[in-house]
């Protein structure tokens, strides 16, 4: 006789309770420039990687560089004016 067994984890792998919270989203959707900046910027590393790099391939990556920077200092920028909350 072969007994039918559930895998607890299995089971609660999708449980209401391991979904991400309310606040977890929202510091996602804060993240999101600086998220796809980094992709952006992991894209031209690749398509530089994938031949001998040339000056365009040099300007992508720059520019792809200091638009991820951009968006990380405005993310910390905005993050410490959060955390302060107003307080001089």
């Amino acid at each position: 006789m072969n007994h039918i067994v559930t895998v607890q984890e299995a089971v609660t792998a999708f449980a209401d309770w391991n979904e991400p919270t309310d606040a977890q989203l929202d510091a996602i959707e804060l993240e999101m420039p600086l998220i796809l900046a980094d992709v952006d910027l992991i894209d031209a590393q690749i398509i530089a990687m994938d031949h001998m790099p040339n000056e365009v391939d040099t300007r992508r990556t720059r520019r792809a560089l200091a638009r991820m920077l951009a968006e990380w200092r405005t993310l910390a920028n905005r993050t410490t004016d959060a955390t302060v909350g107003g307080v001089a």
